[in-house]
């Protein structure tokens, strides 16, 4: 029999939402819709499609192992210089070179006990101590995190906006935390949703990588870019951090297609304005049906809403399903009793109330 790694047998494999094709082959349904994944409900850029199909003429040539032209593009965007950036296979994929470069086992992590799955993957493959703390209303509590740090504490994982809340800690919040943290510990911020924020106090943490601090940002193109498909991220961490992450990155890691739509993704202003206009009205909308049917929401600062169904949320989900309209179920998180929608159009978004309204009227 094989021996398999202890640290594998505590994991559970991630269980994606399901999708579209699943649904389709139930009998009796013409229309599904997929709010379960917080993707962009517009697509990619038409300029990205473009510049995949240049690029696919040069697929028999591996792609570029620095990524250089993308990296200069987002050095300029984002006022830093190219040696503070590294590209992904996702932001997940940072996350794990970051797990691989720092953990040794016995190490501590922190992060929250509802937040990104993918942190507890990482630090308990490489042998990790994971120190879960619970949210305050739904919100990273950043103070008893800070409390919780030991002398065995080597990274912290913090989801800003949070996934699967929605909610934000702000900057003076991030200021009062960083103050508290020590300089051996590396800050990781998962900043996957920002773009989507409109509060002026959202942290900028850039900041505090130019200012030398052991912070991490991590971004990506799968969500208001929507490149999902394509899976890339990047890192944003001082020059020193970002070199050992290369010694464990894998050679050419993103694919050619890859940088060659992200490239033409964040130039693209137009589509960029389109899908922030489409998500900010669709977030106002879903947020103003569910309170009138009754429901609470967890007021969200990204591209999805956390809400109460004040009843078994699996079984509203199924019954969601049987009208085929895909959402989240929360039972992963220990929050049986809700969902979560990701901001659709206006056309799914009312088709999803809708059907929603139907399967509350019929469980009374």
């Amino acid at each position: 029999m094989l021996k398999v790694k202890p640290d594998v047998l505590q994991l559970k494999p991630y269980t994606p939402g399901k999708s579209t094709t699943e649904v389709q082959r139930k009998p009796g349904l013409k229309e599904v819709v997929k709010l379960a994944s917080n993707e962009n409900p517009l697509g990619p850029s038409p300029k990205a499609g473009s510049a995949i199909s240049e690029a696919a003429a040069n697929l028999h040539r591996y792609p570029d192992g620095s990524g250089s032209k993308l990296k200069g593009a987002l050095a300029h965007k984002l006022n830093i210089v190219p040696d503070n950036l590294i590209l992904g296979n996702g932001s997940d994929e940072v996350l794990e070179l970051v797990a691989k470069a720092f953990i040794i086992p016995g190490d501590e992590v922190i992060t929250a006990s509802v937040t990104f799955v993918e942190y507890e993957f990482v630090s308990k493959l490489n042998g990790a101590k994971l120190i879960c703390l619970p949210l305050r209303e739904f919100t990273y509590d950043l103070p008893r995190m800070a409390e919780a740090i030991t002398s065995n504490t080597k990274l912290i994982f913090i989801a800003n906006p949070n996934n699967p809340t929605g909610t934000m800690v702000n900057d003076v919040q991030f200021g009062e935390f960083m103050a508290r943290v020590p300089e051996d510990v590396l800050v990781v911020m998962d900043e996957a949703y920002f773009e989507f924020v409109e509060q002026e106090s959202y942290p900028d943490t850039l900041e505090f990588v130019r200012q030398g601090r052991n912070v991490m940002a991590l971004r990506t193109f799968s969500k208001l870019y929507g490149l999902a498909g394509l899976r890339i991220g990047y890192g944003i961490a001082a020059p020193e951090v970002i070199g050992y992450l290369n010694r464990v990155r894998q050679p050419f890691n993103v694919n050619s297609l890859a940088q060659a739509a992200a490239l033409a993704a964040l130039e693209d202003k137009e589509h960029i304005a389109h899908t922030l206009e489409v998500i900010s009205r669709g977030r106002n909308y879903l947020k103003c049906e569910l309170e009138a049917l009754g429901l609470r929401c967890v007021p969200s600062v990204a591209n999805f809403i956390l809400f109460d169904t004040g009843r078994d949320g699996n079984s509203v989900y199924q019954k969601l399903l049987s009208e085929g309209v895909i959402v989240r179920t929360m039972g992963i998180y220990n929050l049986p009793g809700f969902l979560r929608v990701t901001v659709g159009t206006p056309q799914e978004n009312q088709l999803f109330i809708k059907s929603l309204g139907r399967v509350l009227e019929n469980e009374k």
